[in-house]
């Protein structure tokens, strides 16, 4: 996905007030690292699937301030009606280019609770001022994956199309939901711009308005087969469904005496078990036991796991308003924290931010994931501190309850799963295809556990801090509580 360029104001006021302060106050090349993750996953669900990290690299590579942005910048005021900005700062962040290290999971990588998905490292009124922006990317299409392979799962295989675009939070929001929904799981998507831009398979065929525009629903299905011998599947729902499918089962026979096939037909409405039944039986009838049935009609991974249960005959699921809109659970909640900062000998201070919230209380130092298998299935997460590396107890501890831990045995094996994407602010690692990221994730959740992807009351997969990381956050923690109360 291409980003546009000129996105440096895309941010939050707030980010430019403190990159202010940390440059009047000479503080703005002090290295700093901050860390983008969720508190839960989505949608009550076991697991994300980290997604939108090209487009965040795209915003990166072109991360500049442009003259209107600095004239801009320059009308605003504080409240005493004077400058917001010193013109040195302005002038300063004309000049600016981005130095930063980047570390992130590859897109389609699973992530859970707690676990940085991206890691920026460098100068902190640079880190401050990317926060917004990479939220914005990384929340969303995280969580249109997410959803996507959610809804993928519970269709044993047959193919998901994403019908979103009509639906979905404007341009921008319609191309990253086709984006992330084809990444986490969907076959094709009705977006044809979204096709071109990332080559995702596009699919579709008509709708009511081209068979209300014909005298009759026969008429209508016989145009259409004049006009698109190739990609005949029909609608039948205009008027009378199973009258739909008979006279579909007609049109279809005239095809085949040209030399072409009906694809299918296309349920939107009604009782879709029911319906879906009744139409494979006429289709099966009258010749066409080929002939796909599609649905769609407000689908979700509930319903497709409930029609599924009723024996519904739909073999390929049109899924629009409730993928590309997340529309149970329409934001992430990712935030991005400081987790350390560079001292003057080069070493690193664990930061942590307090909560009356112990979920929102923070993980300090700087972090990576480490990934542990066992015969071909995941078996747990560790959040460690690299510069402090991993104690050789290599034991995790709960993040919300000290009392659950968990011991990985020597035969385990291990991968980190933050791996570098700019160094110094240049890109050092080749970008990913959609495919490529497609594949993963369809990999890594078949090594995940099924109670783990089960939709309700998932099990809880295990992901812990490192032994030596926790007792550090423990004493931080009991050092600024104390510290307070004194």
């Amino acid at each position: 996905m291409t980003t546009p360029t000129g996105l440096a104001l895309l941010t939050d006021l707030y980010q430019l007030t403190m990159a202010f302060g940390y440059w009047k106050l000479q503080r703005s090349e002090q290295h700093a690292v901050f860390h983008l993750f969720f508190r839960k996953p989505p949608f009550a669900g076991g697991y994300a699937i980290a997604a939108g990290l090209a487009p965040a690299i795209d915003f990166l590579q072109s991360f500049r301030f442009e003259s209107s942005d600095i004239d801009y910048l320059a009308t605003l005021t504080g409240n005493d009606d004077r400058p917001l900005f010193d013109a040195g700062f302005l002038e300063y962040l004309a000049e600016l280019r981005l130095t930063c290290d980047v570390d992130a999971m590859p897109e389609g990588t699973l992530a859970f609770a707690q676990e940085p998905l991206v890691r920026v490292r460098g100068p902190i009124l640079q880190c401050q001022l990317l926060e917004t922006a990479l939220l914005n990317i990384i929340n969303f299409q995280t969580l249109i994956a997410t959803k996507a392979s959610r809804i993928s799962g519970v269709t044993a295989g047959e193919p998901v199309l994403e019908f979103g675009l009509r639906r979905a939070q404007g341009v921008d929001g319609g191309l990253a939901a086709s984006r992330a929904a084809y990444l986490g799981g969907c076959a094709a998507t009705s977006n044809v711009l979204a096709g071109k831009q990332f080559g995702i398979p596009v699919k579709g065929t008509h709708a009511h308005s081209w068979v209300m525009s014909f005298d009759d629903e026969l008429e209508s299905f016989a145009g259409y087969a004049e006009a698109m011998p190739n990609n005949c599947v029909f609608l039948v729902d205009t008027y009378d469904t199973l009258d739909g499918v008979r006279h579909a089962v007609e049109i279809g026979k005239r095809l085949r005496e040209r030399g072409h096939e009906m694809v299918g037909i296309r349920l939107d409405s009604g009782d879709l078990a029911y319906l879906s039944i009744e139409a494979r039986k006429m289709l099966d009838a009258g010749g066409f036991p080929q002939a796909t049935i599609v649905a769609s009609n407000d689908l979700d991974e509930h319903i497709i796991e409930s029609l599924k249960g009723q024996g519904a005959k739909i073999a390929v699921w049109g899924v629009g308003t409730k993928l590309a809109t997340a529309y149970d659970q329409p934001a992430l909640g990712g935030v991005y924290k400081l987790g350390a900062m560079q001292q003057p000998d080069g070493s690193w201070q664990p930061k942590l931010k307090l909560s009356e919230q112990t979920a929102k209380t923070t993980i300090p130092g700087v972090l990576q994931v480490r990934r542990f298998e066992q015969q071909g299935t995941l078996v747990g997460d560790m959040i460690y501190d690299e510069t402090s590396g991993i104690d050789s107890r290599e034991s995790i501890v709960d993040v919300k309850d000290a009392n659950r831990r968990k011991h990985f045995p020597p035969e385990a094996t291990s991968t980190d799963l933050l791996v570098p994407v700019l160094r110094g602010g240049d890109l050092v690692s080749r970008p990913e295809s959609i495919h490529e990221s497609r594949s993963r994730a369809t990999t890594e959740l078949a090594r995940l556990h099924p109670s783990v992807r089960r939709l309700m009351n998932p099990h809880e997969y295990p992901v812990g801090l490192e032994i030596g990381l926790h007792e550090l956050r423990e004493q931080m923690i009991r050092d600024r509580r104390w510290g307070s109360a004194s």
